[in-house]
């Protein structure tokens, strides 16, 4: 498994239930899907820790957790 990663929520719809993570220490943004969260749902400029996995159209975010 991949190691913590710590990130900010560039964008978050809940609506659709997806949205993106930046963060410093990653080449680009990292996909994350809402039944990948801990919390019920993600906030823009939310500060988060994360894991990096490989998905179907690259990596995504799982196991993220607001901290």
């Amino acid at each position: 498994m991949s190691n913590e990663v710590t990130g900010t929520v560039k964008f978050f719809n809940d609506a659709k239930g997806f949205g993106f993570i930046t963060s410093p220490s990653l080449s680009k943004d990292v996909f994350v899907h809402i039944s990948n969260i801990q919390n019920d749902t993600l906030s823009d400029g939310e500060q988060v820790s994360f894991q990096i996995r490989e998905g179907n159209k690259g990596k995504e975010a799982f196991d993220v957790k607001s901290i």
